[in-house]
C-alpha cells in the first residue's frame, strides 16, 4: 500500500505517468488502473484486494443439490441424463437447469455414482537370455 501511495503522490505532483511507471517497474496499464481506483475511492482503493473468485464453477444452490441427491436416492438406477430431464420437466422456466456434467459431478461428490473398473491389458515380453561375452546379446524395443 505504501508503494501505491508513493506512486499516486508522484502523479498528483504532476510527474508523467510513463516515467513514474518505469521507475516503479509497472506497466502503464497498471499505473492507470491504480490511479483511477484512487480517484474513484480515495485511499481505501490502494489497499490489497481479495483474490478469491467471485463465482465458483459447478456450484449449485443447496436446494437444487439436495433435489438432485434426493432424486437419485429415489431412483438409484437413473443417471445424470434422466435426472436432468426430470428437472427440466419439474422446474420448467423457474430456474436455470444445471448441465448433465454438473449433475454427474454432484452425484459423484456424494458417492452415488459407480465407476466401472477397467481391466488394463498389459503386454508381456520375452525373458532375456544372459550373454557370456560383450555384444553376444542385443535387445530392441518396439
Amino acid at each position: 500500500m505504501e508503494e501505491r501511495l508513493r506512486f499516486v503522490a508522484r502523479l498528483l505532483d504532476g510527474e508523467a505517468m510513463t516515467t513514474v511507471c518505469r521507475e516503479f517497474g509497472i506497466s502503464r496499464k497498471t499505473g492507470y488502473k491504480i490511479f483511477e481506483r484512487y480517484k474513484d475511492s480515495g485511499l481505501e482503493a490502494l489497499t490489497d484486494r481479495s483474490r478469491r473468485p467471485v463465482r465458483y464453477a459447478n456450484q449449485l444452490p443447496g436446494a437444487i443439490e439436495t433435489l438432485i441427491v434426493g432424486l437419485k436416492r429415489e431412483k438409484p438406477h437413473w443417471g445424470a441424463r434422466k435426472i436432468r430431464e426430470l428437472l427440466v420437466r419439474r422446474l420448467d422456466g423457474d430456474i436455470r437447469i444445471p448441465a448433465r456434467s454438473t449433475i454427474h459431478a454432484v452425484l459423484h461428490r456424494h458417492g452415488l455414482v459407480k465407476i466401472p473398473v477397467r481391466l488394463r491389458h498389459r503386454a508381456t515380453g520375452t525373458s532375456l537370455s544372459t550373454g557370456a561375452a560383450p555384444n553376444d546379446l542385443w535387445c530392441a524395443d518396439f
